[in-house]
């Protein structure tokens, strides 16, 4: 199984659990108080999680000497 299998499994599973997560938040009993930390703290994970996503389907830039900064050699059009 080659290394881009398990990132696309990784965030597949990161999105389920925002799902689930999600539909969490959404059945929680109201109401809720400001200092519900439960809530406080699934809203908190959840925002993580969506994170974690967005940095796995994301490239990161390795800066080397002849491309020091994203884009560099790269034609705009």
């Amino acid at each position: 199984m080659s290394y881009e299998v398990h990132v696309r499994r990784a965030a597949h599973e990161l999105e389920l659990a925002r799902r689930e997560i999600q539909e969490e938040l959404r059945n929680y009993p109201s109401p809720v108080s400001g200092c519900d930390a439960q809530y406080n703290h699934l809203i908190g994970l959840r925002g993580s999680i969506s994170e974690a996503v967005r940095v796995l389907r994301t490239p990161q830039f390795v800066a080397t000497p002849r491309t020091l900064e994203p884009g560099a050699g790269v034609e705009s059009r």
